[in-house]
């Protein structure tokens, strides 16, 4: 039986880079012809690296938009396995972007994740997977994305070490597919990841900062596993939302870590400016009165944290018969550990999740540890005499 002949991948075409330089020169603007002249000068000498740099300095020149695509593929192609590949997959990202056709666009990207070794560059091959991804989600595949996050994910894990712009590439698509899936806990981690692998003043736009900020503190809201809006809160990202109509948004992340009902109540009329917060208004109320049992546990020296159920319906604005299961759905969510007496209603507090504090729970803690720090120098003088006699 006759074994089928293998197939070999069609090769580039020849390049002939003397002449594609000489045709460049005279198609393109006189400001870009400096560029042609270095690019055959590096080129002759097999400066590779000086090379690279002048070919991002002409990606980043203006003028050059409708000739990038041309001179990634008829001069860079002819010496990309001399380059660094990180570099040469940069360069090859950038000029992606001026594709409009969706299916030339893919196709160039996955011609060149073809052509990028995996074990050589790990990097790489992270950054093109995630920039393929991004562009199958923009074209509505999110089967294909979700494909692509997760076999960048397989050797994003296995390495140490990562260049920024690679993890940024990585996380920023991921949290845009889980946004587009509205699952709002994995967009605020990948969200925040994201944020800490770019200089937001510097990477984002003022519009990109606000939306980011938007988007972060509706998942806060909605995530049914967030519960500490402490890396949040601390971020920068949130100024953007000062002086804009999302400003109460803020207020309201800052109202939910204070578990402060009274302040959530006078920013509910609001909730209707996001139609899905007021949706979910019934979620909202049980996130902030559980916000609000670990602030009356915090509030609490660590030797008065037994609270009845009268006591935590008054903090948490109960009805009665409601505590108890407040009380096992924070036990569930881990946000307390202690148990429940049914028979004398009752819940004995051990351990409150930690969480970032306001300048007035500061205080209050401020005030705590001058009591105690009080009653030790009491306990000092007492027992000082004793130490004195017996030595």
């Amino acid at each position: 039986m006759a074994t089928p002949m293998a197939i070999d991948k069609p090769k580039a075409p020849k390049i002939d880079v003397d002449e594609f330089l000489a045709l460049a020169i005279s198609e393109t603007p006189q400001e870009l012809h400096a560029f042609f002249e270095s690019f055959r000068t590096l080129y002759s000498r097999k400066l590779w690296h000086q090379l690279t740099n002048k070919l991002f300095e002409f990606f980043d020149h203006p003028l050059t938009r409708p000739y990038r695509v041309d001179v990634f593929n008829k001069f860079v192609r002819d010496f990309e396995s001399k380059l660094n590949q990180l570099r040469l997959v940069e360069m090859g990202v950038k000029v992606s972007k001026e594709i409009d056709n969706p299916a030339t666009h893919l196709q160039f990207l996955k011609d060149l994740l073809e052509r990028v070794n995996t074990e050589k560059s790990p990097e790489a091959h992270v950054l093109l997977l995630a920039t393929l991804a991004h562009a199958k989600l923009l074209y509505g595949d999110h089967e294909g994305t979700k494909n692509d996050i997760d076999a960048a994910w397989k050797v994003l894990d296995e390495l140490s070490g990562v260049e920024p712009s690679v993890n940024a590439a990585y996380y920023g698509v991921a949290a845009d597919y889980y946004k587009s899936k509205a699952e709002y806990a994995p967009y605020y981690k990948n969200s925040l990841l994201y944020l800490a692998c770019i200089d937001p003043a510097k990477d984002l736009t003022q519009e990109e900062r606000v939306l980011r900020a938007h988007d972060l503190g509706i998942a806060a809201f909605l995530g049914d596993t967030i519960y500490n809006f402490g890396e949040l809160l601390m971020h920068p990202i949130l100024d953007a939302l000062d002086s804009t109509p999302h400003e109460w948004i803020k207020k309201l992340l800052f109202t939910f870590n204070e578990g402060n009902i009274g302040k959530f109540e006078a920013l509910a009329p609001l909730f209707p400016k996001e139609p899905i917060l007021q949706e979910n208004y019934p979620f909202l109320r049980q996130k902030i009165c559980l916000m609000a049992l670990i602030e009356s546990v915090f509030k609490r020296g660590a030797y008065d944290r037994t609270m009845s159920f009268q006591t935590i319906a008054e903090e948490t604005r109960l009805p009665l018969d409601e505590v108890e299961h407040l009380v096992m759905k924070a036990l569930s969510l881990k946000l307390i550990k202690g148990s429940l007496d049914q028979v004398d209603q009752k819940a004995q507090i051990t351990w409150v999740q930690p969480r970032v504090l306001s300048r007035e729970q500061i205080g209050q803690l401020a005030q705590r540890l001058s009591v105690w720090n009080s009653k030790l120098h009491k306990v000092e003088e007492r027992i000082a005499p004793e130490v004195l006699v017996n030595s």
